[in-house]
C-alpha cells in the first residue's frame, strides 16, 4: 500500500466515547430544537406547515460533524440514531419511536457523500453534498410518510429542505468541525491527524499528501 493511501485505522474506544459524547449533545439539542420549531410555526402563519423543512438540517448535523472527526464509515447513521434514542427515551419527543427510523435514514443520507469519496475527502464541497444527499433522503421520508408532493407549497418545501441542508447540516457541520480542531481537543482524533500530515506535507521539508484531508 502507497503512502498516500495508508491503511485505515479501526475504530478505537477513544473514538466511541466522542460519538457516545456527540450524540447526547446532539440529543439535548435536537430536542432545544424541536421548541424554535413550534415557535416557527406560529410565526410562519399560513406558511407554518413549512417550519420543518427551514430548520431540518439542524437535526442533521452531527452526523457529517461525526463523520469529519472520527473519518469511519458508519459513524454519522450512530451518532443520528443515538441521539434519536436520547430524545425518544430522556427526552419524551413527540414524534415517537418513528424518530429512531427517522434518525436512521437521515444518518445515512448525510453519509452518502463521504462514502462517495471513501472518506478521503473532507473539503467544502462535500460537506455541502452532505446536506444535499441529507436532504433528499429526508425529502423522500417525507413525500411517503406525509404526501408532500401532493400538497401546495411542494416546490417551496423542496427549496428550504435543500437550503437547510446544505447551511445547517453541511456547512455548518464543517465550521463546528474545525472551530473544535483550533481549540486542539481533537488533536487525538483522525481529523487532528490530518491537519498535522497536512501542515507536514505543505511545509518545505514536508512530503506530499494524505488520504485524510481536511
Amino acid at each position: 500500500m502507497s503512502a498516500k493511501t495508508p491503511r485505515r485505522r479501526p475504530v478505537t474506544l477513544h473514538d466511541l466515547v466522542l460519538l457516545a459524547v456527540l450524540a447526547v449533545v446532539f440529543g439535548f439539542l435536537y430536542w432545544a430544537l424541536v421548541q424554535v420549531w413550534g415557535w416557527m410555526q406560529v410565526a410562519m402563519g399560513p406558511l407554518g406547515d413549512l417550519a420543518q423543512n427551514v430548520l431540518v438540517g439542524g437535526w442533521m448535523v452531527v452526523a457529517p460533524l461525526a463523520l469529519y472527526i472520527v473519518r469511519k464509515p458508519g459513524a454519522g447513521i450512530v451518532v443520528e440514531i443515538v441521539a434519536s434514542i436520547v430524545e425518544v427515551v430522556f427526552l419524551a419527543s413527540p414524534v415517537g419511536p418513528m424518530l429512531i427510523l427517522v434518525g436512521l435514514i437521515q444518518g445515512a443520507g448525510a453519509e452518502v457523500a463521504f462514502t462517495a469519496t471513501r472518506y478521503r475527502r473532507y473539503g467544502w464541497w462535500v460537506f455541502v453534498a452532505s446536506g444535499i444527499t441529507a436532504a433528499l433522503a429526508n425529502l423522500a421520508l417525507g413525500m411517503v410518510r406525509f404526501g408532500w408532493m401532493g400538497q401546495d407549497f411542494f416546490a417551496l418545501r423542496v427549496g428550504f429542505q435543500f437550503a437547510s441542508g446544505i447551511i445547517l447540516c453541511g456547512l455548518l457541520a464543517k465550521v463546528i468541525g474545525d472551530a473544535l480542531l483550533r481549540t486542539g481537543v481533537l488533536d487525538n482524533y483522525a481529523i487532528g491527524r490530518a491537519a498535522r500530515e497536512s501542515e507536514r506535507a505543505t511545509s518545505p521539508s514536508g512530503s506530499a499528501g494524505t488520504s485524510e484531508t481536511t
